[in-house]
């Protein structure tokens, strides 16, 4: 069995950066959102108008559920419940139509107050409503308006629900199968302007929903790259949540892909298969106590108007055929060790002397059998490549590498990033300007830089 590995030489100077940007004290990424008191959390919205801004730099009115009196938001305050939660929502409503809640895949829900319509009991105009229900299933839920849907939620009026699992937090669902290190919310929208002009100017009575015609793609309420700024930035004060994702290698990432569009997302993870394990909050098992054995893996989600998915993504890097954190062969700087306290390998070839399973380093994660190869090609010299702001200098993950002046400058840690977006290319537009829309970037960071 060979050592531990101390990891690459460089890792000081990247370790170094982490601290300066105060990254080491959190090590576990959460979904933004509000908890209230478990196990009888009570909430108040309220439905008000505002504006949204596009990373192009448009702005359009928009409906939203505003929590405590505060600003209205898009999307709505995402509720993260613990299974078992009886939870009460008040609504108060100030706009100039009848708005309401709907709670798909909740049962028993009770509503007090309010008027009778459609398909819930509504808060009038200037008037209030007050829903309970209690949380009993862990899992992945939307909530929305249930009155004049075709133009209530495109103006804004929906939100997402997080029920924990009674058995563990760091779970998706009451079954070990579903565990993860970091979860993050991708709830996929779309915005046709000319409807939130329309009302705007006061002239609804001219919208065409047969001529509905979205430009605008967004994630958690977001066009890229606004979604890549922080959550909370002051300058979205109506759009708070960002999206992010990162992890390590060998980590698990939760998947809580949600639509609230009019349309089918395909959401393309680069870098690695996802296997998906739930969809509208019941885990794909085909038995009670299976897990998710019904799950399949893929490269992109789909999601229906209306859906919920929850997949878990990883990413080691197996079967690269070359070391991530760089070859002794090319540059005896980068010389460090793969292996595990749990796999025996006296050959050095990688891989469990017993059982022929590949070994993975127990702090880097490092997939033991590409240990120390190089990259099997020839690399372009400097003056023959384009250089992009998250190339980092170093095709190797934690190290950085000389950069002309100007170029890169997103990637202080030497991460290894993927593009996440829309399969539908249309998509990655803000108002036909490219890049933008429904886009975000995935960090694989080094094992010495934590994810905040």
């Amino acid at each position: 069995m060979r050592h531990v590995c101390a990891g690459v030489a460089r890792h000081g100077t990247i370790l170094a950066v982490a601290l300066l940007f105060g990254l080491l004290a959190e090590a576990t990424a959460a979904i933004d959102g509000v908890t209230g008191a478990s196990p009888n959390p009570q909430f108040t919205f309220t439905a008000r108008a505002d504006y949204l801004s596009t990373a192009e730099g448009g702005s359009y009115l928009f409906w939203g559920y505003a929590l405590d009196g505060g600003r209205a938001q898009y999307p709505g305050p995402t509720l993260i419940l613990n299974q078992g939660d009886t939870v009460t929502i008040t609504l108060h409503n100030t706009l100039d139509e009848p708005v309401s809640l709907v709670f798909p895949g909740q049962t028993g829900v009770v509503a007090t107050g309010g008027a009778p319509g459609p398909l819930a009991v509504e808060a009038p105009v200037g008037g209030s409503v007050a829903y309970t229900f209690t949380a009993s299933q862990p899992g992945t839920y939307i909530y929305q308006s249930g009155s004049h849907p075709e133009l209530q939620l495109e103006m804004g009026l929906f939100g997402v629900i997080v029920v924990r699992p009674a058995t563990s937090p760091k779970q998706a669902y009451n079954h070990p199968d579903t565990r993860f290190d970091h979860e993050y919310l991708f709830l996929l929208t779309g915005i046709d302007p000319t409807v939130h002009d329309y009302v705007a100017f006061g002239v609804q009575q001219l919208i065409d929903n047969t001529a509905h015609r979205p430009v605008y793609w967004l994630i958690n309420g977001r066009t890229a790259p606004d979604d890549l700024s922080p959550a909370g930035a002051a300058w979205l004060p109506t759009q708070p949540y960002n999206c992010l994702p990162m992890m390590h290698p060998g980590e698990r990432l939760l998947m809580r892909v949600v639509n609230l569009g009019r349309e089918i997302h395909p959401l393309h993870h680069h870098g690695n298969h996802a296997r998906i394990i739930a969809r509208d909050g019941r885990m794909l098992a085909s038995t009670p106590g299976s897990g998710p054995d019904l799950g399949t893996e893929g490269f992109t989600i789909l999601s229906i108007p209306g859906q919920t998915v929850d997949a878990i993504f990883q990413w080691t890097g197996k079967d690269m055929g070359w070391d991530i954190y760089g070859s002794s062969l090319t540059d005896p700087a980068l010389a460090h060790t793969c292996s595990s306290v749990t796999c025996p390998d006296a050959n050095n070839d990688g891989r469990d002397d017993g059982t022929g399973e590949a070994c993975y380093d127990d702090t880097t994660h490092e997939y033991c059998p590409d240990h120390d190869k190089p990259i099997p090609v020839l690399l372009p010299e400097k003056q023959d490549v384009t250089f992009g702001a998250w190339w980092s200098g170093s095709p190797y993950l934690g190290q950085l590498g000389g950069l002309p002046p100007g170029e890169g400058g997103l990637n202080p840690f030497g991460a290894f990033n993927f593009m996440w977006h829309s399969h539908t290319e249309k998509e990655l537009t803000n108002n036909n300007i490219f890049p933008g829309g429904m886009l975000t970037i995935l960090y694989i960071l080094p094992p010495n830089v934590p994810v905040p």
